[in-house]
């Protein structure tokens, strides 16, 4: 048997970018070989195999013949007789098809490296269009490797374009689509799953409540780039740079301004009460995606008070402490450094405030903090409260708290 290194460890190798999980392919074996030589099993729907020392992942050398819709529509072939440039074949960029032997040399038979070069996400072959679940996998590899220089092929963005057309992308089961669009929002630019996604066509059969803000317009005296959907992207991005890797800020940010999208016609550039109007789309989209619960409540808080966090300076000691209670953020106090900073990337997100100073996010952790630190049971033995008492003075004591606390007032 011949094994060979492949996929993301090797193209991140020649993208000189970080190692991560490194992939193995083994050529010219049996399950019962791999069993054998001291390897675990664990592949459910092909054989994948833990190596006994290291264990990294070793899956036999394999081919795949749709047999059905969707992304589980597959006939999966491991004979020994499979070689290393069928397997390749199966894969979806060229950028991921490549291999290293056990020389160090590269097996390349589709140019991936050249595509590497050329800062060009390719398809692998025509068989890409069968799994649709690869529509979203450009987007997601896009809001990776973007800030690198790459583009989408033509070639493969109209495939794309197609694949979206015959409805194929509403198979794809809703755990499948949160886990690449979580991905997509911890890369560097999540707006280049957006656009991927909307140059084909496929933004508005996985994510119509984010489609639907482009071609929306906003006052431009506070945002220059007028379009709603052009916002939303640069929004995303600047989560992405506030909070680097962090998925629940991505998505409260990506949810933020969905109310937007209802405002009527007559209203427009005008969006009075788009924050609350935001919470049905996003319960919408949560539901269908099955998103996490955590994930839904941090973006229900941002997209409710993001406007309230802005004029922070504005509000009253007692309507602070009410929007912290409203966020459940003395229960879950590390929530309100994520509403800070998806509150920024709102703020931020804008053109030519990229660098703006926001001052609202370090006063209200330091406004949090201030209510914290009034301790429930000390107060009570102090004062000799009990029952109702406790709650009211426990009350009165965190505003009082918050306003000793502020620096900013208008």
């Amino acid at each position: 048997m011949d094994t060979y290194l492949v996929g993301g460890a090797v193209r991140d190798a020649l993208l000189g970018l970080p190692p991560g999980d490194r992939d193995w392919v083994v050529v010219g074996a049996t399950p019962r070989q791999m069993l054998e030589a001291g390897f675990k099993a664990v592949g459910r729907d092909f054989p994948v195999f833990l190596h006994p020392d290291t264990g990294e992942e070793h899956a036999l050398a394999r081919t795949e013949r749709k047999s059905g819709r969707g992304h589980r529509g597959f006939v999966v072939d491991a004979d020994p007789s499979v070689t290393l440039e069928e397997d390749l074949q199966r894969r979806d960029f060229t950028i991921n098809a490549i291999a290293r032997d056990a020389r160090g040399e590269l097996v390349d038979p589709y140019r991936g490296a050249d595509d590497i070069d050329a800062r060009v996400l390719r398809h692998v072959g025509p068989a890409f269009a069968e799994d649709p679940l690869r529509v979203l996998r450009a987007g997601r590899f896009m809001a990776r490797l973007a800030p690198l220089g790459f583009t989408v092929a033509p070639e493969t963005l109209s495939l794309m374009r197609s694949m979206v057309a015959s409805g194929e992308l509403d198979t794809l089961v809703p755990e499948r689509v949160w886990q690449e669009l979580r991905k997509a929002l911890a890369a560097p630019r999540p707006s280049a799953f957006l656009a991927t996604l909307r140059d084909c066509g496929a933004l508005a059969s996985i994510l119509p409540e984010v489609d639907a803000l482009y071609g929306v317009p906003q006052r431009a005296e506070y945002h220059p780039e007028v379009d709603t959907g052009v916002h939303q992207q640069l929004v995303s991005d600047m989560a992405a740079r506030l909070a680097p890797g962090d998925d629940l800020v991505g998505f409260a940010a990506l949810a933020h301004d969905l109310g937007k999208a209802l405002t009527p016609q007559h209203a427009l550039p005008r969006h009075v009460g788009h924050e609350h109007a935001g919470l049905k789309p996003l319960a919408a989209l949560c539901e269908r995606l099955r998103v996490p619960l955590e994930h839904r409540r941090l973006a229900e808080c941002v997209c409710r008070e993001h406007l309230n966090v802005h004029r922070l300076a504005e509000l009253r000691d007692a309507t602070v402490f009410e929007l912290l209670e409203r966020c459940d953020a003395l229960r879950r106090p590390e929530r309100v450094a994520r509403i800070a900073l998806a509150c920024e990337a709102d703020k931020r997100g804008r053109l030519g405030s990229e660098d703006a100073d926001y001052p609202q996010r370090p006063e209200l952790l330091r406004l949090h903090a201030a209510a914290m630190s009034v301790n429930a049971r000390d107060l009570a033995e102090r004062a000799g409260l009990s029952g109702p008492q406790v709650g009211e003075a426990v009350r009165k004591a965190r505003v009082a708290a918050i306003g000793a606390a502020r620096t900013l007032r208008r």
